[in-house]
């Protein structure tokens, strides 16, 4: 059976639609520039048809970067009559350390918004390999304490914070929490890294079994990771799966697709993440692709994943 007839077939619907739009997959166009317009162009197709949810309001403001670095644009998702002060998610957008952008994330981070009645605030990091490591970590960690510093303008709770992101993001979400540990806050209540990017290595079978689905394969990890490190080794926050301290990290939830590259490397950080006491929610399911639920949005796995989240995010937040 090949890795395509092991996806779920509703799943498989969404796979074959972004393929037709993108022949040869995100790896297919070598520029960087042309890659990153081909995503951004393809993304924001998919989504036209969705109306603006008038329960969530929408601010973009410019933050200070890291020390000796630009600035950092944020875009700030408030629910809309929620009292306040909120809780608060520091929101990453994925794209493998190379592509991506504030608008990428968009719809997850309305629907979190929305569900949650949290305020979330996605930071627009630099990208490789224009801006190699640390330089998207830093500001994902400028962009934490910032909120922290700010809690009060913001209407946000500092005993509520938490973060969130998605494959990159995901990476960077454990990435930014283990500075904010090491380096004495900000304190997080939670963290959701969703099929996170967190081995340099590519060792792992999963990694040498999904090299063809068209979405995010071993040969474009390999390039990504090249281009995220800038010839120099990792270490535990460009790569987390490196640190070999994982305790005193927030209570985690975890998912990660049986068909997606970083299954096994995300299947032994949670195990590892346990291991140092680190309460961890984790969800393997079965069918799914590297970010099938973007992809194939109306599948019934897809509403099974965000169903999980959304309760996994509450219950958090609520605590």
């Amino acid at each position: 059976m090949s890795a395509l007839d092991r996806i779920d077939p509703e799943s498989r619907e969404g796979l074959k639609v972004l393929l037709e739009a993108m022949p040869g997959g995100l790896n297919g166009i070598a520029e960087i520039g042309a890659r990153r317009r081909k995503l951004s162009d393809t993304m924001r197709e998919m989504t036209a048809h969705i109306e603006p949810n008038p329960n969530v309001s929408i601010e973009d403001r410019t933050i200070p970067g890291p020390q000796g670095a630009p600035d950092v644009a944020v875009r700030i998702y408030r629910p809309v009559g929620a009292g306040g002060p909120l809780p608060a998610v520091c929101y990453i957008h994925g794209g493998g350390m190379i592509m991506g952008d504030l608008q990428m994330g968009e719809l997850s981070a309305i629907r979190m918004c929305e569900v949650s009645q949290a305020v979330f605030v996605s930071v627009d990091y630099r990208l490789a390999p224009e801006d190699p490591y640390p330089a998207a970590v830093e500001d994902c960690y400028a962009a934490l304490k910032w909120m922290a510093d700010n809690a009060e303008e913001l209407g946000i709770r500092r005993d509520r914070l938490a973060i969130n992101g998605g494959s990159a993001g995901g990476g960077l979400t454990i990435a930014t929490a283990l500075m904010a540990r090491d380096r004495g806050g900000p304190g997080l209540c939670f963290m959701m890294p969703f099929y996170p990017m967190i081995d340099d290595r590519n060792e792992t079978p999963s990694s040498h079994e999904i090299v063809d689905i068209g979405v995010w394969d071993r040969p474009g990890n390999l390039e990504a990771w090249d281009w995220y490190l800038g010839g120099k080794p990792a270490d535990g926050y460009a790569a987390p799966a490196r640190m070999e301290n994982l305790a005193g990290l927030p209570p985690t939830y975890m998912d990660v697709g049986d068909m997606d590259l970083f299954r096994d490397e995300n299947i032994a950080f949670a195990q590892r993440l346990i291991q140092a006491g680190v309460p961890c929610e984790f969800h393997l399911w079965p069918g799914a692709f590297h970010a099938s639920e973007t992809f194939a949005p109306g599948a019934k796995l897809s509403r099974r994943i965000w169903a999980a989240r959304l309760d996994a995010l509450k219950r958090a937040l609520d605590g």
